[in-house]
């Protein structure tokens, strides 16, 4: 109870008879404090000012600031109440609609006069029309805190209130029936604050109801205590005290019950379906609340129905509100028996709603549908759970990780773990667990995505998947007598689990595709970063060797196990003196060498010698004279059997090795280059053979290797001189090699000229380099056509054409990455200006064709030439729809059906490119009006053979070329008309039939619009004095309205008649 209540904590007993609130006389109200006796609030709204500024006059402007304690100020209101109560809630009037944001004030004449209705009204009228933002929709740290103290007042002013004031019929008329008013208003302020504050004014009268609820409890059973006392120790005075007390708050209980259903029937019934989201967000949101609150009174079918309707709602955000509504009624395992039918009835939409396209919401489906499945296993079917299993793979990875936790929470049975919780290895709880893992894992069929599921489960099951220990006893150890054999198929999951959890302890990252990149960790998850490592190692460092002594002819296993010593701490080996662990190790890898020549196989075993070579560690030497050994003894195989190669198997298993070692290993000491180049020279020679793309592989690193040595040491000019040989003729068997009738050794050669033409480009001399000048190749005219037809033959075909019998889709999708890359490596040499330009209007010219599988790379292509060279890369477009015309030309003769496709397809095509000439005329100007000039000297270049009298050959092409004129500037439309008028006779000029069509339709588009600005060429008189004048009138344009064209330089075209 509030100091100020208790002060006259017996008025408002007594019940009145509802009536109008207002109709107090004037006669009967008390003498008002000065508003300066209380902190200078004026409860009428009118501001108090002084010297100093304005002082918080209003409620609005106390709760805005929020400088003052709540229940201050709601004890100033109190008090203000008792002395006048029309004044003191015309103060409360006035702060719902100035928190509406209206600008208007409620007077005392039109509180005692006037209806709700009509004060709403009026205050409508008040509004600032020029903004829509109001209190609750404004951004910034002020109004996210005008917001909580918005609600706050209204909580704390029911709650101060609950002893007395709001059961004197008339307070709380007043506000229910004003909220009521301004909750079913047209202006959107209005009601969204009217149905906040009802909300929150519902929320408190709950907590009031709540409280008498509890208090009746208790007095009833007072009662009965006392009642049941022998009648000599029965006090009857204090029995009728508790029964008036019990009767009191009865009538209280009853009050409070009809403030809430005029609330929700008059407010909550009509706005949870508002039309604004906001709105119906806020009733969902408050309903949860009143749930939870007082469960007996409101979770029931009654209301509940509220919320499952709304989980269809369109809007995420109140679909979010719904959820976690639901969510902190099933979190109370209490409240199940209650919650049953609801369940039974909404269950299939919130499990559909697991797959919600909003992602909050999607995560809050999967918390709220493992929270039923955590109190009522019967609660979902197999097919829900199964429908929730498959989220541990998508790649947003808040979706992952709830649906990760609900498959622990299904998988784990807590009374088998603790029948098995002293037990270790495969016999613990985690052994039974993990393989249950693996058999999810073979289930669901997503066997390359084993790090998106370890990823899933890491939040809630780290335990089980940082159990090394386990792993390594389930995969070395024989089973126990009545166990399950782990089959093969088993094992290799594991093994990839394995490596995967592994991974994730020693990076401390998710894989990638989930999440936006490496964050900071924080010094706890450093701290545990470093502890995950150090057990992984100590665990990992002996078990390693023997893993891949038993698996050491399953290529899958080896290569998987393989990339484990990446994440080691590898100085680990020396400090805990495990060199004879390194040694087992390094032994064990030299046998997978010998046994295998799956590429996967022999790449892991590169980089594991790569990161066992590292200089840091001090294991460095001896891993190195390990591999120096096996180099040494494969390169003296080698050398002496480069003719056998062609023929035995086993050496081309040692040149895939060589490979592989030269992407990681500076091999150049060896010179593989001398050998690889014979072997490739013997192939050409004999046509074909299978080891070409190794050997075009090997050499490309061996050159690499060269030239890392000459750029980071001193520069000779017998280094540079040797170097420039050994890359001319690389690159002259390679521009021979794509001739090849074997299409992988084409494909190979194909880019690796593009990555060498790269290296060895014009840029390698940038940042200081010039001795390097020496190195820089720029590849002929005869190399780049052959590039070029190279990429037009084996990128621009139909999927069919390549293979008819290619019926996987996986292959498909193989084959278009493949072609993607051939693309992207050619147009790379287009945009560093190593290829001419005019050789990308091959390649712009199929935009429209292969759009959909390269469209993004020639745009890119095309963007970048355009930065490069404006003018140059006009032409290469006018060039490339002129390739386009002549094709055409071709086809169907030169009597063009200009409504054909083809001819659609052509101007389609010449759309897109304006379009990507953008807005800014001015910075496109040049390029686009020398590509008018090349389409007119196009379309007059050849006459027709039958006389001046008819239309050239060309001249179609013009009706290509309008698509460009919107993109001229307005004086240059009138400069390309006049050199487009130096082709045309008069003869031309006056012919309108068909055939000439296309002329007409160009000239049109270039007076359209321009300082000549003619409807069409027939119309005569020129309205450029007329357009002079109303330029004048209208006087000089605001230079940031509009370009000075006035001052552009006019364009100068010569033409080549």
């Amino acid at each position: 109870m509030s100091v100020s209540e208790l002060d006259d904590s017996g008025e408002g007993k007594g019940k009145k008879k509802r009536g109008r609130p207002g109709k107090q006389g004037a006669a009967s109200k008390k003498a008002r404090r000065s508003p300066v006796d209380k902190g200078g609030r004026r409860p009428n709204g009118v501001a108090h000012q002084n010297g100093e500024g304005t002082d918080p006059s209003t409620l609005f402007e106390v709760v805005k600031q929020g400088k003052s304690a709540m229940q201050s100020v709601i004890d100033d209101w109190i008090e203000s109440y008792k002395q006048d109560r029309d004044l003191a809630l015309l103060d409360l009037i006035n702060f719902f609609i100035h928190c509406s944001g209206c600008k208007g004030t409620v007077r005392i004449e039109m509180f005692r006069n006037m209806q709700n209705a009509e004060i709403i009204r009026k205050m409508t009228e008040e509004f600032d029309e020029d903004s829509g933002d109001y209190p609750l929709t404004m951004a910034g740290p002020q109004w996210k805190k005008f917001r909580y103290n918005f609600c706050e007042f209204i909580m704390v002013l029911v709650r101060q209130c609950q002893y007395s004031i709001i059961y004197d019929e008339y307070m709380m008329d007043t506000v229910i029936s004003l909220l009521t008013g301004l909750s079913d208003s047209q202006v959107r302020a209005f009601r969204h604050t009217s149905t906040l504050a009802a909300m929150k004014l519902m929320t408190a009268l709950v907590n009031v109801a709540l409280n008498l609820s509890i208090n009746q409890d208790n007095t009833q059973r007072q009662y009965e205590a006392e009642r049941n006392k022998v009648a000599g120790k029965r006090a009857n005075e204090k029995l009728e005290l508790l029964l008036e007390k019990r009767k009191e708050l009865q009538e209280n209980q009853d009050e409070i019950e009809n403030m809430m259903n005029s609330i929700f029937k008059g407010i909550f019934v009509h706005r949870y379906r508002d039309a604004i989201a906001e709105i119906r967000a806020i009733c969902i949101e408050e309903i949860g609340v009143w749930m939870k609150l007082y469960s007996d009174a409101f979770l029931n079918d009654s209301y509940l129905k509220y919320v499952g309707w709304t989980l269809h709602d369109r809007q995420g955000e109140v679909r979010l509100k719904c959820l976690k509504a639901l969510q902190t009624l099933y979190t109370n395992r209490e409240l199940y028996p209650k919650l049953e039918l609801f369940t039974n009835r909404f269950k299939d939409r919130i499990v559909s709603m697991t797959l919600d396209k909003e992602y909050d919401v999607a995560v809050e489906a999967i918390r709220l549908v493992t929270l039923i499945l955590h109190g009522s296993e019967d609660a979902l079917s197999n097919e829900d759970c199964e429908n929730v299993y498959h989220l541990v793979y998508s790649a947003h990875r808040p979706v992952a990780v709830a649906a990760g936790e609900f498959l622990h929470r299904n998988r784990h049975d807590p009374q088998a773990e603790e029948a098995l919780a002293k037990r270790r290895g495969r016999n613990s709880p985690n052994g039974n667990l993990i393989r249950m893992l693996v058999l999810f894992f073979l289930e669901s069929e997503l066997h390359e995505h084993a790090a998106y599921l370890v990823d899933s489960l890491w939040d809630s099951s780290q335990d089980l998947l940082k159990d090394w220990d386990c792993m390594v006893e389930l995969l070395l150890e024989d089973p126990l007598q009545g166990e399950e054999v782990l089959g093969d198929r088993h094992e290799s999951a594991l093994i990839e689990l394995m490596v995967c959890t592994i991974r994730q302890a020693a990076e401390a990252h998710p894989p990638v595709g989930r999440g936006t990149g490496k964050r900071v960790l924080t010094a706890k998850e450093k701290k545990t970063q470093i502890d995950d490592k150090n057990r992984l190692t100590e665990h990992l460092i002996v078990a390693l060797p023997m893993l891949l002594s038993k698996y050491q002819t399953d290529a899958e296993k080896v290569a998987n196990l393989l990339q484990v010593p990446q994440y080691f701490d590898l100085e680990v080996y020396s400090s805990g003196r495990m060199e004879k662990h390194l040694d087992a190790l390094l032994k064990q890898i030299r046998v997978v060498v010998d046994k295998h020549t799956e590429m996967e196989v022999l790449e892991a075993c590169s980089k594991t010698y790569s990161i066992l070579c590292s200089e840091e560690y001090t294991i460095m030497n001896r891993v190195d004279i390990a591999r120096s050994q096996l180099i040494d003894e494969l390169m003296d195989r080698f050398a002496h059997s480069v003719e056998d190669l062609l023929q035995e198997v086993k050496e081309q298993l040692h040149f895939s090795l060589f490979c592989m070692l030269s992407s990681a290993h500076d091999l150049t000491k060896w010179d593989l280059f001398k050998n690889c180049y014979r072997l490739l020279k013997m192939g050409i020679e004999q046509g074909s053979m299978p080891e070409q793309v190794n050997a075009l592989q090997c050499s490309h690193y061996s050159i690499l290797w060269q030239l890392v040595k000459i750029t980071e040491g001193c520069q000779s000019k017998d280094d540079l001189v040797a170097l420039r040989r050994v890359v001319k003729s690389f690159l002259a068997v390679c521009q021979q090699c794509l001739s090849n009738v074997n299409t992988p050794v084409k494909e190979q050669a194909f880019m690796l000229l593009c990555d060498l033409l790269m290296i060895f480009s014009h840029q390698l001399v940038t940042g200081g380099r010039d001795a390097l000048q020496p190195l820089v190749f720029n590849p002929d005219s005869t190399l780049q056509n052959e590039l070029l037809n190279f990429v037009l033959d084996h990128v621009f075909i139909d999927q069919d054409d390549e293979n008819q019998s290619m019926g996987d889709e996986a292959n498909k999708i193989e084959a278009l990455h493949k072609r993607r890359n051939l693309l992207a490596a050619f147009s790379k040499l287009i945009i560093y200006d190593i290829v001419d330009m005019p050789a990308a209007a091959d390649i712009f010219k199929q935009y429209m064709k292969y759009y959909n599988d390269y469209g993004d790379i020639i745009k890119e292509t095309l963007s970048k030439a355009r930065q490069m060279d404006k003018i140059q890369c006009a032409k290469t477009l006018i060039l490339s729809l002129q390739q386009l015309f002549n094709e055409l030309i071709q086809d169907q003769g030169p009597n063009l059906d200009r409504t054909s496709s083809h001819v659609s397809g052509i101007k389609e095509l010449a759309r897109r490119f304006a379009l990507t000439f953008g807005l800014d005329q001015i910075k496109t100007r040049e390029a686009v009006a020398t590509l008018h000039k090349d389409g007119i000297e196009f379309a007059f270049k050849v006459p027709n053979p039958k006389g001046p009298e008819y239309p050239p050959p060309n001249l179609a092409f013009l009706e290509v070329l309008c698509e460009f004129s919107s993109k001229l500037l307005r004086q240059d439309k009138k400069t390309v008309h006049s050199y487009l008028e130096k082709f045309m006779t008069e003869y031309m000029m006056e012919r309108r039939e068909d055939v000439w069509l296309p002329l007409i339709a160009y000239r049109n588009s270039l007076l359209t619009g321009g300082d000549d600005d003619r409807l069409s060429v027939t119309t005569g008189a020129s309205s450029t004095s007329k357009a002079s004048t109303v330029r004048s009138k209208r006087g000089r344009p605001p230079q940031h309205k509009r370009r000075p064209e006035g001052r552009i330089k006019p364009l100068m075209f010569h033409a080549r008649v």
